[in-house]
């Protein structure tokens, strides 16, 4: 039992910080930006060249994956969103428009990568780092590596700069007024534009950190990558509630454990049909989500 949460909260947090990112444009935009998991790839395509090419330590590369998420996402909404708002139909046809971009995305990697899956050299991680703690394993009867803990680390700092960000500084108040009424976060002086890039920056930033994390956490990068997460974190955005941070956090976490239980107890052929059923049971209860009532605003 123990070593099942330890697994489900170790891929919690990756799912959580991909489903804060599809959280966070879709509390801004009220659009799911189906773009997000080309990003995801891309950027662990990215973490992997550095590493390749550059012999840059995992370490260092994440920040640099990470800020080239942010640019994406930046460039994402000023070619397939930005064009697009204001229409009567802006909601549905930015939702095509991501799924484009997506493939287009996905197309440049399987020609600049290949369609095989790659795998960060060998010796990238060191041998005793790679290795289960045998404290943990002694004590507690649970096997966690260093490396498990350190993504945990990263996952939980990087939770935690966004709740600051959202909750304490000026950028967060205005993307708060801005998913709250645009029109009137604009005649308050608010620059709505420069706001909704930023959060597609800080949405992209969330889908790259998550996308290197799991590609180090279980060494396999591929161009079809994105496609399973992407499922998770429409699942989890949607268990934890429309435009909820904190739904997604608990969702993302509880959809983890599911997983892992189930794999534990019946095999990894019943992974995602316990993890879906749960999904669909709690939506019959509970219709908005975990915390749904708690998103609900006002046009």
């Amino acid at each position: 039992m123990a070593q099942q949460v330890v697994n489900g909260v170790f891929i919690g947090s990756i799912y959580a910080l991909f489903a804060l990112g599809y959280t966070l444009v879709f509390g801004v935009l009220d659009i799911l930006n189906l773009a997000h998991q080309a990003v995801f790839m891309l950027c662990a395509f990215v973490a992997l060249t550095l590493v390749e090419s550059l012999h840059l330590h995992p370490l260092l590369s994440f920040p640099i994956a990470v800020a080239a998420g942010g640019a994406i996402g930046i460039a994402l909404e000023r070619v397939a969103f930005r064009p697009l708002r204001g229409r009567a139909n802006s909601n549905i046809a930015g939702l095509i428009s991501s799924i484009a971009v997506a493939t287009i995305v996905e197309a440049v990697a399987l020609a600049a990568w290949g369609p095989d899956q790659q795998r960060f050299p060998f010796g990238m991680i060191p041998e005793a780092h790679a290795r289960a703690l045998p404290g943990l394993q002694r004590a507690l009867g649970i096997s966690v590596t260093v490396v498990q803990i350190i993504i945990f680390a990263i996952a939980l700092l990087v939770l935690a700069a966004l709740t600051v960000l959202v909750r304490r500084t000026r950028l967060g108040r205005q993307i708060r007024a801005v998913a709250e009424n645009p029109t009137a976060a604009r005649i308050l002086g608010v620059n709505v534009d420069r706001v909704i890039a930023a959060a597609f920056f800080v949405s992209s930033a969330l889908g790259a950190a998550a996308g290197v994390l799991y590609g180090v956490a279980y060494n396999y990068v591929a161009p079809d990558m994105g496609r399973a997460v992407e499922l998770k974190g429409l699942a989890i955005i949607i268990l934890g509630g429309m435009g909820s941070m904190p739904g997604a956090v608990i969702a993302a976490y509880v959809l983890a454990l599911c997983e892992v239980w189930t794999v534990a107890a019946f095999g990894s052929s019943y992974r995602d049909v316990v993890s879906f059923a749960v999904l669909f049971l709690i939506l019959l209860l509970r219709p908005r989500g975990l915390l749904g009532a708690a998103a609900t605003r006002e046009a």
